[in-house]
């Protein structure tokens, strides 16, 4: 029941279709020759790495500040005092000691006895949180709740994601229950703005008993105080704003000539001369806009002056990839004995990525790419060996700048738009400050930088202005789902939906004047008279017993996945089988891959096609009513079932030439939604433990890790 979260993170993060080719600017990231691969030790290079004057008084600042005593910020503690009476949102720049913050907070409730909730909007970072306050509080007392891993459910401290916080917060209200709990965090609140995601933060804040505290922690909401008078009103008590622009490590902006000349950015916050002298030429030699310096080469010119590690983002994961063949070996201060054992001990851990095909560059050049293309042990990897200081660089794309965890001296950006999964945008303020925010390591760095590269998708003028945009304000993104409404029937009458949704923050945006109320009323209404036309609600808006089961599918498709249980469409007794046949419930894209009917094993073929044919009548019915169909593919369920019956990753990778982070996240997602049906042991016994042993026969190395 816990899985929708995972699963919308992946939707979140998996490779979305891209326009035609003749739609796609060319990439920034030079291919490399056969000249250049053939000679990997070569160390000419095209630019003379050199300093503009006005730097060297700022590069002087290069280096680890003296160890000190930790003194908490005002800001801190304001947030600290404010968290123990009233709701707090604390909005401060990455690195700027906002987990301490929640920790003191936790801490003082648990020294009282209370119980605390942290939530976090990815897998890895409450993970990563997990580990941290177990370390702080006692492995007793912390546990953890994410979609695939439940310890020490009962502990006073749980840390899990948000969508596993929201559905506890559903299962309270059916069962009349009060929250067992006296402070909840959320980490990341930002993603209440998100289009994908944001309706599970609105759905929190507006169910959690005024009586719980709430501390939101983010480093880019542009609109704080309009969110602390919703939440205040909401909830009955005062929220105070706790604000903090100072970053903990100064940011400096550069540029880098195509020449090899490393000049400052700006100058009295407009563009440095010599910036604009490349753009005045730039704009009459074709030549020079549109000259691309070899990654290694900007490497190069880094080392020389001190400014590495680096994080490198570039424009797509094929890019990040072709990066690393254009990097040089490494310096021989880099071949020490601790990044040997480091390594050796993540690769005992991880034996599968032994053969991975980035580990050679990893070596020899230490530098890698960091992407939803690849296995997640492998960023696991990549981000312990960086934050142990043993890489040089890294390559990876903006849209896992959020999720990143680690910080580097500075980061460089090639490109001032993104790409959003359907087409290339101006880069928005919260993209640049979660990029920037990477810049400098707080107790190792007094100073991080931002180098921008010119190129045919640098505006430079644009980066100028983003270094002084605030972000953008967050937007309500609640809209009604089959899932959230089959829940809320549980314990709410039509009314106290209806007031639910006059106190949402969409509704305190949308203000007294507009008609964006009644069309999202009339949007309930619509998605209510469906449930009822499939006998998931009676007439008396209360849920039927098919309603009653179908809300614990917490997912995507729940009614589809409740059709196919209705008419017995899942096989029986074979669990590799219903493993495969759930995949494509799984896969909301529109990317189809042709499988071959020699390969394709018939039994799959034929619970494919049957599956199919029961699932037609519905499917017509919701898109007479409008609503959203994603097609179903015969692919991903090949895939799994070739997954499940034991065949090897590579084959069935370069068969379907589908990345390893892709792959990964389709048996992940298919593992989430079997969960939801194993958790349904009243109403179809069978089917739930025949779908808690498929989850079995797919969750192994290397998409499960220790």
């Amino acid at each position: 029941m816990e899985q929708t979260g995972i699963a919308r993170h992946h939707r979140r993060h998996r490779r979305r279709p891209h326009p035609p080719k003749e739609q796609l600017p060319q990439t920034e990231v030079e291919r490399p020759t056969k000249l250049h691969r053939r000679k990997e030790g070569w160390h000419h290079h095209r630019m003379k790495p050199e300093i503009d004057p006005r730097l060297q008084a700022v590069f002087k600042k290069i280096g680890k500040p003296a160890q000190a005593e930790f003194i908490p910020d005002s800001f801190q503690r304001e947030a600290i005092e404010s968290i123990e009476s009233a709701d707090c949102l604390v909005s401060a720049p990455t690195g700027s000691g906002k987990t301490w913050i929640a920790q003191q907070a936790i801490l003082s409730v648990f020294k009282r006895g209370g119980r605390c909730w942290y939530a976090s909007p990815l897998k890895a970072l409450s993970n990563s949180k997990w580990v941290e306050f177990s370390d702080c509080f006692d492995g007793i007392n912390v546990g953890i709740l994410t979609g695939d891993t439940k310890e020490n459910t009962n502990a006073p401290i749980i840390v899990g994601t948000t969508e596993i916080l929201r559905n506890q917060l559903y299962d309270m209200m059916h069962r009349g229950e009060d929250f067992p709990c006296d402070l909840v965090v959320i980490d990341e609140a930002h993603y209440l703005g998100d289009a994908d995601r944001g309706v599970v933060w609105e759905e929190i804040m507006i169910y959690l008993p005024p009586r719980v505290n709430l501390l939101l922690l983010s480093a880019t909401i542009g609109n704080d105080e309009e969110l602390a008078g919703w939440l205040s009103g909401l909830r009955g008590k005062p929220c105070v704003v706790i604000k903090e622009k100072k970053r903990p490590v100064p940011l400096y902006p550069l540029f880098l000539h195509p020449s090899g000349r490393i000049m400052p950015y700006l100058e009295n916050k407009k563009l440095y001369p010599g910036v604009i002298d490349y753009m005045e030429r730039a704009e009459q030699e074709r030549r020079l806009r549109y000259m691309a310096p070899r990654i290694g080469e900007i490497i190069h010119a880094l080392e020389q002056f001190h400014l590495t590690p680096a994080i490198f983002f570039l424009k797509s994961r094929t890019d990040c990839d072709a990066a690393l063949s254009h990097c040089h070996p490494a310096p021989p201060s880099f071949a020490d004995e601790e990044f040997d054992r480091d390594l050796a001990e993540l690769l005992e851990r991880f034996p599968y990525l032994r053969n991975h095909r980035h580990l050679s560059h990893l070596q020899r050049c230490r530098v890698a790419a960091h992407h939803g293309g690849q296995l997640p042990a492998w960023k696991f990897l990549v981000e312990t060996m960086m934050n142990r200081g043993h890489l040089r660089a890294i390559f990876a794309t903006s849209t896992v700048a959020a999720g990143v965890n680690y910080p580097a001296r500075t980061i460089v950006l090639f490109n001032s738009d993104r790409y959003n999964g359907y087409e290339f945008r101006p880069m928005s303020s919260i993209d640049f400050h979660q990029m920037t925010g990477r810049a400098g390591r707080r107790g190792q760095d007094k100073i991080g930088f931002m180098l921008a590269i010119p190129g045919r998708f640098m505006d430079l003028h644009h980066i100028r202005k983003l270094l002084y945009k605030r972000p953008e304000a967050i937007e309500s993104q609640l809209k009604s789902d089959f899932s959230m409404i089959l829940n809320l029937l549980l314990s709410q009458s039509t009314d106290d939906i209806r007031v639910i949704f006059e106190r949402s923050l969409a509704s305190y945006q949308d203000g007294p004047d507009t008609g964006e109320k009644g069309s999202r009323w009339d949007d309930f209404l619509k998605h209510l008279a469906f449930l009822k036309k499939e006998n998931f609600v009676d007439e008396a808006d209360r849920l039927t017993e098919n309603g009653i089961w179908a809300s614990k599918l917490r997912l995507d498709q729940p009614l589809l996945i409740a059709e196919c249980l209705r008419k017995d469409a899942f096989p029986r007794h074979d669990a590799k089988l219903l493993a495969a046949l759930v995949a494509p419930f799984v896969y909301d894209g529109d990317q189809e891959i042709k499988i071959t009917r020699k390969i394709t094993p018939r039994k799959l073929v034929r619970g494919f096609n049957r599956l199919r044919r029961q699932l037609t009548d519905l499917l017509e019915r919701m898109q007479q009513e409008e609503f959203p169909v994603s097609p179903m593919f015969l692919w991903p369920a090949w895939a799994i079932y070739a997954w499940a019956r034991g065949m090897d990753w590579e084959a069935i990778t370069g068969q379907i030439g589908i990345a390893d982070g892709d792959f990964a996240m389709l048996i992940t997602r298919t593992a989430d939604n079997l969960r939801q049906i194993a958790s349904l042991k009243e109403s179809h016994p069978e089917t739930a433990a025949l779908a808690f042993e498929a989850m079995d026969t797919i969750l192994r190395e290397p998409v499960v890790f220790e």
